[in-house]
């Protein structure tokens, strides 16, 4: 059987065919595409997609496609119940799920960085989840930690560094300043892309790390709070809107008097206003 996903695998994608191989179907052949050509070649080759949007073997609410293959398929082995929110963290960036979850994340980044052939990262990959595998089986109990020192530091670790903002989180901050900044279009697809992140898990985590804001309601946030900059500036009312991404004048002075309560000429006025009176 013939299963297809996106290329640059890191954690779900090389976890996956670890599971399919292991014990789904033996003599699985895995395929890596390019993203937008996954459901084209999937046709064409009367393959399975999978981690991808909008398909069966996916992330299914809070959880990724490796957790979507075990309930799909039933599979009871304890051990795999045990990898399961390890590989989750590691996947989604909550490596509060599992204390090995942010080891798993580094092991797999940086075997994706020394291995660019994604069949040769997946021969190197199946080693790691073998690995995982018999870890769970076997050496689940077993503790490394031997002093109160190395105690001390995990505590330290679970009480104020576990809970810290993902890297994709910072990192999307910046590239959406960067649009911003350069007036071009910011889509939840193209940044999920950018950052090689799950598209509904994006959408899904978005609002914790960023003021509690859906997506959409975030870009409009930070485009207002430009034009707001802006409207102290000499440009007109048009070219504040083209500036900050909108369609048009119109669409701007909607979308600015619902988050201010204002048209942007009354703002500006303002504005003006309170320059004066603290001038005086």
């Amino acid at each position: 059987m013939k299963w297809i996903t996106r290329e640059h695998p890191k954690i779900d994608r090389i976890a996956c065919p670890w599971l399919i191989r292991r014990f789904i179907d033996k003599e699985a052949e895995i395929i890596y595409v390019p993203a937008e050509q996954v459901l084209s070649k999937a046709a064409a080759l009367n393959a399975i997609p999978f981690d991808v949007p909008d398909v069966e073997y996916s992330h299914h609410k809070d959880l990724c496609t490796f957790d979507y293959f075990i309930s799909k398929h039933q599979l009871k082995d304890p051990a795999l119940l045990k990898m399961a929110p390890i590989i989750r963290g590691a996947d989604t960036d909550r490596h509060d799920l599992s204390a090995q979850a942010a080891g798993l994340w580094a092991i797999s980044a940086g075997l994706a960085y020394n291995f660019k052939n994604d069949e040769e990262l997946l021969e190197k990959g199946m080693l790691i989840y073998d690995a995982l595998y018999s870890w769970a089986s076997h050496l689940y109990g077993e503790k490394h930690i031997q002093t109160p020192a190395e105690h001390l530091l995990m505590e330290i670790y679970n009480k104020f560094l576990k809970h810290k903002v993902p890297g994709w989180a910072k990192e999307l901050k910046e590239i959406i300043q960067d649009q911003l900044d350069t007036n071009l279009s910011v889509s939840l697809g193209d940044v999920s892309k950018e950052l090689d992140i799950n598209p509904a898990y994006l959408s899904r985590e978005f609002s914790k790390y960023f003021d509690n804001l859906s997506f959409g309601d975030y870009i409009r946030k930070k485009r207002i709070d430009k034009a707001i900059e802006l409207l102290q500036t000499s440009y007109s009312l048009t070219e504040i809107a083209y500036l900050t991404g909108f369609s048009d004048q119109s669409h701007f002075t909607r979308i600015f008097k619902k988050h201010t309560g204002k048209n942007p000429s009354d703002y500006r006025k303002e504005l003006k206003k309170g320059k004066k009176d603290t001038n005086r």
